[in-house]
């Protein structure tokens, strides 16, 4: 984000403006309509003769683009508590089908939810003028959200001096590294167990042992095992099977670029060498009969479904993405039918970068739409949701009923409570499922005054605790005592994840973006699911489509963002 001003700043200027006018309507000229419709809701919210916050019931939309069921927030024991403190509910909706699409229809219609969690939408949003300026709502009624997100001010706040979203990744009091980090490529931990534990570190021995493995026990419960399956077969999680070539690479998930640490030159992976050797390994694998074909068509509940069947041996996705699965097969109690995520690279000479650094992603986050009947109320509760007491409900739940307290003040789980904490079900009707990310709220290695973890997970009793007996089997045999030993310790990089770099709807980077994924989209099937003997002449005719898009211009221009990032501007 460019000249970005502090909202300190920002908001001083507004102050004395107001002055000089002597009591008139302030307006930034931001927005227009937009603002003076927000001032007539003000009184709403608040007793201008008291100052409190009223707690009349009243019920709220919400939208998010990402992925969950449908829910009433007073029907989940979190949402009811909140509801309680604050008299505000919320018909909370989830995109079905294509985000894009969804987005797009929403702007033609010009009615929007109260609040919007945009996800990879926010460009389109922002340039349909879809969310209002939050600064002065957080001015006024925001203590907590200036507490959180104070040191993250210059980052949030957009060129034009605004803050249009509260971003999910704002840490606080602290880094805890979490104990069980991974990447996105993982196996079977039978296949792991078959032989005797061995070293697995490169494409080829990772793709060997499934080979191996597939070829001595063919079938599972009477079905085919599925050598390998990617989930790429729906709209937004193609990313799935595109990202792979920068992490076997060495690199972190900057998105579509890799960063040189020392130059901080940004360059793509897409039409490298790189891309060519990921693509030319699934292939082969696809050849000799080892992937599953419907990894570019299978829908999210289609792909979960053959993850906990048993029958995959190996896949990638990233943990947000199939965490139910993961979830449900370990309730299961199947130690050999789960997975085990590895840092897997295209040679021993490399040393994997899986796991994040320290970081801020500034473009996803939760915003109040244009169409907000009372955006005070809503950012009122928003500040509530961000005491510690809240933070600890929707990440820890009650005291005395989904955890404890020891002796030593120390958050802890029985295995009564850590089995709710990561049930499915359990989640869903408590409120984790609804409330532990998609909102304002600590970053996920936030720590607490009183030294706990924000998140449970990241808490070394909880983790202990969460470890079942194959757990202990599998990191006993590798001799380390969490699943992050398995990978390298992050290296320091400010400008992390590029992939958060703003691109203005409709500019060149934003078109390159487009074009270039749509390549990616006609291609990679193509590739993959290729005749013996046919990948090297689609490679070519893929290489000779992406040569007519502007690449240089791209790369120039992440190179400088990322070099502003470097140098504090955001």
């Amino acid at each position: 984000m460019r000249n970005k001003r502090w909202l300190q700043i920002s908001l001083a200027v507004l102050t004395a403006a107001a002055l000089l006018l002597a009591g008139c309507s302030s307006n930034n000229g931001e927005g227009g309509e937009t603002n003076n419709k927000n001032n007539t809701n003000t009184s709403t919210a608040t007793n201008d003769k008291t100052g409190e916050v009223s707690k009349d019931p009243v019920t709220f939309s919400y939208f998010a683009f990402g992925s969950n069921n449908d829910v009433l927030a007073s029907e989940t024991t979190i949402g009811k508590i909140l509801q309680e403190q604050t008299g505000v509910d919320w018909k909370m909706e989830f995109v079905v089908g294509d985000p894009s699409t969804k987005a797009g229809v929403m702007i033609a219609g010009g009615e929007y939810p109260d609040v919007i969690s945009p996800v990879g939408e926010l460009a389109k949003l922002l340039d349909a003028e879809a969310l209002i300026p939050l600064n002065d709502l957080i001015e006024q009624h925001g203590p907590n959200i200036k507490r959180v997100y104070g040191p993250y001010m210059d980052k949030i706040t957009h060129e034009d001096g605004n803050i249009y979203i509260l971003p999910f990744t704002a840490n606080v009091g602290g880094y805890l590294t979490e104990p069980d980090a991974g990447s996105n490529i993982w196996i079977q931990r039978r296949v792991l167990k078959e032989f005797g534990y061995p070293k697995v570190k490169t494409l080829d021995q990772y793709f060997d042992l499934i080979e191996k493995y597939q070829a001595k026990y063919p079938t599972v419960d009477g079905k085919d095992t599925i050598g390998y399956a990617t989930f790429a077969g729906e709209p937004g999680q193609f990313y799935t099977i595109t990202n792979a070539p920068m992490h076997l690479a060495g690199y972190p998930n900057d998105g579509n670029v890799m960063v040189d640490l020392e130059t901080h030159e940004a360059k793509l992976y897409q039409g490298t060498d790189y891309e060519k050797q990921w693509l030319q390994s699934l292939n082969e694998m696809y050849v000799k009969g080892l992937v599953d074909p419907e990894s570019f068509t299978a829908n999210g509940d289609q792909f979960m479904a053959k993850l906990t069947s048993g029958r995959v041996l190996g896949f990638s996705g990233y943990i947000w993405q199939i965490g139910n699965a993961i979830n449900n097969l370990k309730t299961a109690g199947n130690d050999d039918l789960r997975y085990v995520s590895l840092p897997i690279v295209f040679d021993e000479s490399i040393t994997d970068a899986y796991m994040d650094p320290p970081s801020f992603v500034n473009n996803r986050g939760l915003g109040i739409s244009v169409s907000a009947k009372d955006p005070v109320r809503i950012i009122q509760y928003w500040d509530n949701l961000l005491t510690d007491e809240n933070q600890k409900l929707i990440q820890w739940g009650e005291e005395g009923v989904t955890y404890s307290v020891n002796e030593e003040g120390r958050f802890v789980m029985s295995e009564e409570q850590l089995a709710n904490r990561n049930d499915n079900d359990f989640k869903r009707k408590y409120g984790w499922a609804y409330f532990d990310y998609e909102w304002p709220r600590y970053g996920n290695n936030s720590v607490y005054e009183d030294g706990n973890a924000h998140v449970p997970f990241s808490q070394p009793e909880v983790a202990d605790v969460n470890y079942t007996d194959g757990d202990r089997t599998l990191l006993e045999a590798y001799g380390i005592d969490t699943f992050s030993g398995f990978f390298a310790k992050p290296v320091e990089r400010p400008w992390y994840p590029a992939w958060s770099i703003e691109k203005p709807q409709g500019s060149p980077e934003d078109i390159f973006n487009q074009k270039a994924g749509d390549l990616q989209r006609k291609y990679y099937p193509k590739l993959v699911l290729a005749s013996e003997g046919q990948f090297e002449s689609v490679w070519a005719e893929y290489l000779e489509d992406f040569g007519k898009l502007d690449a240089a211009g791209f790369e120039a221009f992440m190179t400088a963002k990322v070099k502003d990032r470097v140098a504090g501007k955001w």
